[in-house]
Parts: structure tokens; sequence; C-alpha cells
């Protein structure tokens, strides 16, 4: 089965850091654009961050540029959100999302809460 899987979720205080990674099963995602996605509670889902196959074009949202930073390691088949600088309205569930073989994949999400 054909999968996306978040994790590194959980509760920091705000100021802290966290990094989220993003990784995939039944198959890998050095080939494509990777975007990370958040959803907080009573909001729509927004876009965060993407990267594109090669590392050479990353975008951020204006929210959480300068305190995000979107990584790959495609040996590893992995990509990375650094989360620093934390603030509590961060806090949603972080979503990564592909689109491979023209099928459109989201991970079930890791939830990021951002409280003292």
């Amino acid at each position: 089965q054909l999968q996306i899987v978040e994790s590194g979720g959980g509760l920091v205080q705000p100021g802290g850091s966290l990094r989220l990674s993003c990784a995939a099963s039944g198959f890998t995602l050095d080939s494509y654009g990777i975007g990370w996605f958040r959803q907080a509670p009573g909001k729509e889902r927004e876009a965060g961050s993407c990267i594109s196959s090669s590392s050479a074009s990353r975008n951020y949202a204006d929210s959480v540029r300068g305190r995000f930073t979107i990584s790959r390691d495609n040996a590893k088949g992995t990509v990375y959100l650094q989360m620093n600088s934390l603030k509590p309205e961060d806090t949603a569930v972080y979503y990564c999302n592909t689109m491979a073989g023209g099928l459109d994949y989201w991970g079930k999400g890791t939830l990021v809460t951002v409280s003292s």
C-alpha cells in the first residue's frame, strides 16, 4: 500500500523547536516535490512550505518564513520541516503531501501543540 507518514509532532513551549519528518512506504519521495500543510482547530488547511525534488526550490508561507526550514535527504527518502521560534498560533495538525504518478498523497498528519 502506498502511503505517506508524518512524525515528530508533540507538545512544545512557545519559543521552542520541533523537527517534523515525512517519509513514504511503497514508494520513495526522492523524485517528487513535497509540501507541508497545516490545519489549526476550526480553520481550513493552509500551505506552509514546499520543496522541489532536487531541493533547488523552496518556498514558505509568510506566516512561517524565517522560522521554519524545509529540507530533504533523498538518500533516506525523507523530507523534514525544522520549526523554530514556535508560537501558539502554530498549533495545528501538520500534513505532508505529494503528487506521484498522477495521484495526490496525504499523510494522516502529526499534531503540534505550542503551549506553556
